[in-house]
């Protein structure tokens, strides 16, 4: 049975970086599910890293950052697949300079209009450039994460950043809705095992203490952040539309558990 109603549908996954990618896992699933996935990473490098990954499927190359490589991208697609289902907006930078994460009031300018032009502004583009390709009913997703107001110092200037992509979905969808029924969602998943994760300072301690506050001991699985993905693309989510889907398996419930207030109390 196909449930998802996803079989025979063209999706266009932006952000595979390696295997451990989120987008790499959405797009995975999707083609499970029997859709056609079209994927596009951000340089000829990057294609060159995944070809083995990759093996014969579509695989085109776009720098968001670049206002003519999101056209010329749109031109290429839109050539071979002239319909498109879904878009997975599957992108995020943090422009940190040599000195790296520095309190959040230090953010210089540069930084942070650059970190909110690619991980931010490059969805509101994606949409615009692709919106006569999609069809009417089409589903956009972008990845956001649990909670962008709890400050931790780790994550530096994204979570404004993120903020702002939360925000974009509500107008996004109002100013689609104009002419189409296009949806645009996000998941916002907790703290993940991916290679750009690994790479933030404390993020190792942070996801350890995240499985201690998560009811069930254990963090969040890529595989259920696309699991969740897939649906949102799928016609079954028809009446989701401008929300944010968090997945953190409950952590956020669950601060005030009395075994890990208690073992923070007696190391005072």
């Amino acid at each position: 049975m196909d449930f998802l109603q996803l079989s025979g549908k063209t999706i266009v996954v932006f952000g595979v970086a390696n295997k451990k990618s989120v987008a790499w896992h959405i797009g995975k699933t999707l083609e499970e599910a029997g859709a056609r996935v079209v994927y596009v990473v951000r340089s000829p490098e990057r294609r060159q890293s995944v070809t083995k990954l990759m093996g014969e499927r579509p695989c085109f190359i776009c720098d968001v950052e670049f206002e003519d490589q999101i056209d010329r991208v749109r031109d290429e697609i839109a050539a071979e697949f002239p319909e498109i289902h879904g878009l997975v907006h599957s992108i995020a930078f943090a422009a940190y300079d040599e000195a790296g994460i520095r309190p959040f009031h230090e953010t210089t300018k540069q930084q942070f209009l650059r970190t909110i032009d690619i991980s931010c502004f490059s969805f509101v583009a994606l949409a615009n450039a692709f919106k006569d390709i999609l069809v009417k009913d089409a589903s956009v997703i972008t990845i956001s994460i649990s909670t962008t107001t709890m400050a931790s110092e780790s994550y530096g200037f994204m979570a404004p950043v993120k903020a702002a992509l939360d925000s974009s979905l509500a107008f996004l969808s109002k100013s689609f809705s104009r002419f189409s029924e296009v949806r645009f969602n996000a998941v916002a998943p907790g703290l993940l095992k991916t290679s750009a994760s690994a790479g933030i300072p404390g993020y190792v301690d942070n996801y350890l203490y995240a499985e201690k506050v998560i009811p069930r001991g254990r963090a969040v699985s890529t595989q259920e952040v696309a699991n969740a993905a897939c649906f949102l693309l799928s016609p079954r989510s028809s009446g989701i539309n401008s929300q944010l889907v968090v997945i953190d398996a409950a952590m956020s419930t669950n601060y005030f558990d009395s075994e890990i207030v208690k073992t923070v109390m007696d190391n005072q």
